[in-house]
Formats: C-alpha cells, structure tokens, sequence
C-alpha cells in the first residue's frame, strides 16, 4: 500500500550519552503501525531542501513505508555543541541510532542514507555496531577525513579545504557567534567579499595565517589540521581506515569517476569486503561530486548516465528503496545473482555489471614515452606507445611555483571556474611545463577500466618538488578531454615517512592515477600529460622542502624526464579484451 499523506515534526530532541541535544525533522507515514527508519545525519541544515534531500527523492521513501529522519549533527544549525568535523560523529550516530530505533512509531529498524559528509556519518556510526543499524547507503564519502579532503600523501588540498571552510562551515558559526544583529550581517558581508574572491585568495601564503578565517574568527579546526603537533586522537577519530573490520552491514557504495572522493569509496567498497561482509554493493557512474547529472564538465554522457535514469531501470531513489527493502524489510528484491558491482563505460556510455574490482580479465598494459627531448606542449614530439624506448633524448621542464600549472577539471570540489568532470586541456598544453606524449591514433576499439599508474624517473635540481600526471582522451577534432589525474611529491614518495637526498639524482616515482572506465573509439587517440603542478587543488612545491602552509620562500625548479632503455617511463592501462567486456 502506497502512502497518500506524511506527517512532519520539526527539531524533535534527541539527547546524546554526554548530554548535548541534537535536532532532527521527521517525516513519516500518517496511518496507524509501525516503519523502518532511514537516518541521515548533515552538517548543511537540515531546513534547506537541496542539502536535507539532495539527490533523493525522500517523500517517495515515506510513501514506500518509511519513516525519514534528518538531523543536524552536532554543533550546526538547530542542533546543540560545539561542532568539529567528524570527531563525534561515530558515538553520537550510535545515539542516534538507538533514539530513532525507540521511537513509538519506529519498527526498531534502522537504515542511513547520505552522500559526502553524510556518507561517512553512516561509516562512522556502522564501526560502533548500534544494534538496530541494518543497511546503509554511503555515497562519494571519505575513509579517512585528513588523507581524503584535507591532504594526499602530504600534499595540501588548497582548494577544497578552503573552500568548505569559508562557503560551508563559517556562515553557521557565524550565526551562533553574533545572533541575528548588525555585527552578524556585517560579518556576513565579509565573508561574502572573501568567497568573491577566493580564487586569489588561494595563492595567499603561509596558509597558516590564511586571513579570510583569521579575520573572521571562525573554524579554528583549520588551523588545527595545518599544525603537525595537534593530537593525533582527533584524526584517529575520523578515520575507519583501522575500523573495516568492524563494519558489518549492508552498505550500498556510489562513486563517481569525476567525484574527489572515488578512491576512498572504492577503497571502503573493498576492504569492507575483504574483511568478510559479502553484502556489499558498488555503483560508479561518469559523474561529479553529488552531480548525477547526464552532463558533466563539458561532456554529455547520454541520457542513461544520469541518475535521474540509471540503466533504463530506475532512478537513485528507486534503488536505495529496492537496496533497503531487502536488508531492512527482507523483501527479494535484490536478487543473489545481481552482480555486486555496477560501473559507467565511458566513450561507448554503457551501464555495465562486473562482479570484482579490478577486474580480473585485465591485462594491466604500459604504454612508454618518446620524444627526441622536446615533448613540451602539445605541439612537441613527444609520442606514446607499446614499444619500449632504447636511445630516446630526455625531456625537460622548469617548474616556477609562482605560475603553476592551473587545475582544469578533474576529480575537484571547489570554488572557481575550470572546476570539476572532463574539460578540454589544450590550453594547457601549451604551457612549456607540461610535457605531452601522445599515441597514433586508434585503429579499433581500446577498453581502460580500472587502476591507473605512471611509473616515472625523474630528476631534480631542488630539494623538494612534484610530479603530476594525468591521462586523456584526444578526440579526431584534436579535443583533449581529461580521464583521471594524480600526483606524487617527492618527499612523501614511499608513504608518509620524509625521503632525503633526492637532489640531482634519477629517482622512480609512482603517480597513482586512482581510476576510470572508458573506450578510446578508432580514430582517438591517448595521451599522458606530465608535470609539477595542479593548482589549486594540490598546494604548489615550493622546491624547497617548506610547504605553502608555512612559507613563503620558492625557488625554480628544473626537471628531467627520462624515458630510455635503462630508465623508461609509463603508464600502466588496465585494458580490457575484446568480447569479454561484462557479465
């Protein structure tokens, strides 16, 4: 029986073992009986539609026999505390949890639901094993907050840790600092004259004394993950990197090939997997951070690509509804034969069902660079191929901090233009700092599908640099659209142990791609890009061993690049064969 009206209770209390209340909204069937409830927990305002609902469809999960609660965590919005990303969210989402569970309309059942911020809330409250948590659905989430949206391997994520400071977090902290008076609109406005100009503000270093949040006085965490001495328990806290083990639910995994959090819901997909709970599933389609959009960055990807309509079949509301009718209300509705994961072929924009990542019929394949030492810019010799190099000239580049190369689309979350999906890169390729190698156009079909990495030996005349990486798909017109992208920074090269030495020394680097599914068509072409630099989503090298976090000192750096016979560098495709491209 389908339900005709819902009933709404605003910031109903929830209290917390600590005593601090949080706010919740209820939505709920109105007829007599008892409902499972779908949980989601979201620092944006639980008031404001586009954040509370986003990409579901939450009057349709009452009207299938749910009761929808969405509450403000804590310290934001309606909801009491003191806010601090993520460090609380584990136990005060087991409180939470139980709550919604004792409910006298509650069947006892509980499932989450939410993407970003509020994917790891349902990841972080499944460690605490709440008893009445039956599924979840954590969609472009994190597996680690400092590794995931702060920095990579001790590269600084300028853009987006700046970005959702000032746009996300200040405004609310605002609120409660001032209260609705003159000083409050007057902050506003500042803030509103920072976000106006972020994008210069970006450069602005030491990022220590970054003074958009120094002047405001706001989200003092910032300057918490910027400082190496702050108590390691916090970032402990909000992480589930050491927890996998511990997740013992049902959880619907979504990715998107462009989203800034692909690697990390892959990695959750994975190893929660591996560590032996099989009712996982893994749903990557061609698209941005909470954009389920058929068209991202400058590319259309068919109507089939959105979420809007999925495969022809259903929408996300559709599936999270079929996903928490089997976990929650034991309905057949997923069957055991549906293959566990589900990935968006980009250049043939098909829907696709595998049943392992990676794949396990891939044929990993490098593809080496040439050049007779002069592949800067697209309009050099630079050249990819399957045949290895023997006498090839080296290539080089000098890399200036001061005018790095700008971020161009990609796996991003920030303010700015040129930000997010696939855009044309021949612009950039005509820096003189971005070497470009680049394949015969196709004769047939090439299938990439998987886990992508460069194996590069470089050399540096600086104590300190970057290397960056990206592959791309050239069009028969000459348009170069960006598939995925990585870099590696030479200190942190085998982990997050400093490396010394690495002056005027050839040294292999491996730049971890992460990962994308797409089918160079006959006449395409590939393409690697290299460089030092992908700002301002990574913090630019300063070459000096001190970072944009606390100096301001850069010197110029020259790179080489070999490819040779004792030294050849690549990239590593995960091709798929032919007539064996699904199941």
């Amino acid at each position: 029986m389908k339900i005709e009206q819902i009933i709404l209770e605003k910031n109903i209390p929830c209290q917390m073992r600590d005593g601090v209340t949080l706010y919740a909204d209820i939505y709920r069937p109105n007829i007599e009986g008892k409902f499972p409830v779908l949980l989601t927990r979201l620092p944006y305002n639980k008031d404001l539609p586009f954040y509370s609902h986003r990409y579901l469809d939450t009057n349709r999960l009452v009207q299938n026999g749910y009761i929808v609660i969405i509450q403000d965590v804590r310290g934001r919005f309606a909801s009491e505390g003191q806010f601090y990303p993520f460090i609380y969210e584990a136990e005060d989402g087991y409180d939470t949890v139980e709550w919604a569970a004792s409910l006298p309309y509650s069947s006892g059942e509980v499932g989450m639901f939410g993407l970003s911020y509020y994917g790891f809330t349902q990841l972080l409250a499944a460690t605490e094993k709440p008893p009445h948590l039956k599924a979840i659905a954590p969609a472009m989430t994190l597996s680690d907050w400092r590794n995931n949206s702060i920095e990579s391997n001790g590269k600084f994520l300028v853009g987006s840790s700046e970005t959702w400071a000032l746009e996300s977090v200040a405004p609310d902290e605002l609120k409660r600092k001032y209260g609705n008076t003159e000083e409050f609109a007057a902050m506003m406005d500042k803030t509103a004259e920072f976000y106006n100009q972020i994008e210069e503000w970006y450069r602005f270093k030491p990022i220590n004394k970054w003074p958009p949040l120094k002047e405001l006085g706001v989200a003092n965490y910032f300057f918490d993950l910027l400082d190496s001495d702050t108590n390691e328990f916090n970032w402990n806290r909000a992480s589930i990197i050491e927890e996998y083990e511990n997740i013992q639910i049902p959880a619907l995994h979504i990715a998107g090939w462009y989203d800034n959090f692909l690697q990390p819901t892959i990695q959750n997909y994975s190893e929660i997997k591996k560590k032996g709970h099989s009712s996982q599933k893994l749903i990557i389609g061609p698209w941005g951070h909470g954009v389920f959009s058929n068209q991202l960055g400058e590319r259309n990807f068919g109507i089939h690509a959105s979420g809007d309509w999925i495969d022809q079949k259903e929408d996300l509301t559709d599936l999270h509804i079929r996903w928490f009718d089997k976990w929650i209300k034991g309905k057949e509705t997923v069957s055991d034969q549906e293959a566990p994961i589900q990935i968006f072929v980009m250049g043939i924009n098909q829907w696709r069902n595998e049943n392992e990542w990676p794949l396990a019929r891939t044929n990993y394949t490098p593809y080496y660079f040439h050049s007779e030492g002069n592949a800067n810019t697209r309009f050099g010799d630079g050249k990819l191929s399957m045949e290895k190099p023997v006498n090839d000239t080296c290539d080089t580049y000098l890399y200036d901090p001061s005018n790095p190369v700008p971020t161009s689309g990609g796996g991003t979350l920030f303010a700015g233009v040129q930000t997010m999906g696939p855009r044309n890169q021949c612009k950039i390729e005509e820096r003189e700092d971005v070497l470009v190698y680049t394949s015969e156009p196709l004769q047939k079909e090439l299938e990439v599908t998987g886990p992508i990495k460069i194996r590069l030996w470089a050399e540096t005349d600086a104590k300190d640099t970057d290397f960056t990486a990206k592959l791309i798909d050239v069009l028969p017109d000459g348009t170069a659209y960006n598939l995925t992208d990585g870099i590696v920074r030479a200190k942190y090269r085998n982990g997050e142990k400093e490396e010394e030495g690495i002056q005027a020394k050839i040294i292999q680097y491996e730049i971890d791609l992460w990962a994308t599914s797409n089918v160079f068509l006959p006449g395409h072409r590939i393409r690697v890009e290299i460089s030092s630099s992908n700002f301002p989503r990574f913090d630019a090298n300063l070459n000096t061993r001190e970072s944009m976090i606390n100096s301001e000192e850069f010197i110029t750096a020259k790179q080489i690049i070999y490819h040779n016979e004792e030294y050849p560098s690549h990239i590593i495709l995960p091709v798929i064969p032919e007539r064996e491209k699904g199941v």
